[in-house]
């Protein structure tokens, strides 16, 4: 059974400044990685595998001196993020060939500052 809980934090000064870099680097690397994409079918090819989108755009981010504030948060988040850009994919496209119900979706978009700023967790089993 999935269970999806909603909370209202108050959050403390410090957990502001650390909740806000959660939501910069998720939303950067979702961008890259929706950039790449982007690339990738202008030019014809098949759209990279998750696990390629996690190696280049996490693995190997963190290891550059651009990206390296990566590695400040935890990894969970940004792998979730490229999950659920796969899922948006694999969602547009059922919906371009008529296997998904309902009205047809667009392709993901690019995530910008001024929108609600997300980051998800995966569940921790105890």
């Amino acid at each position: 059974m999935k269970a999806r809980f909603k909370y209202r934090i108050y959050p403390t000064p410090g957990q502001k400044y650390r909740l806000v870099k959660l939501f910069g680097c998720v939303r950067v690397v979702w961008n890259d990685s929706l950039a790449c994409c982007q690339e990738k079918y202008k030019l014809g090819e098949k759209k990279p595998t998750n696990s390629e989108l996690q190696k280049q755009f996490i693995t190997q981010s963190k290891k550059t001196e651009d990206r390296e504030w990566l590695s400040e948060v935890s990894a969970i988040p940004l792998q979730q993020s490229l999950n659920d850009l796969n899922q948006g994919y694999q969602n547009f496209f059922k919906s371009t060939k008529g296997q998904r119900k309902g009205r047809a979706i667009q392709p993901p978009k690019f995530k910008s500052k001024k929108s609600k700023q997300t980051a998800r967790f995966t569940c921790m089993r105890v």
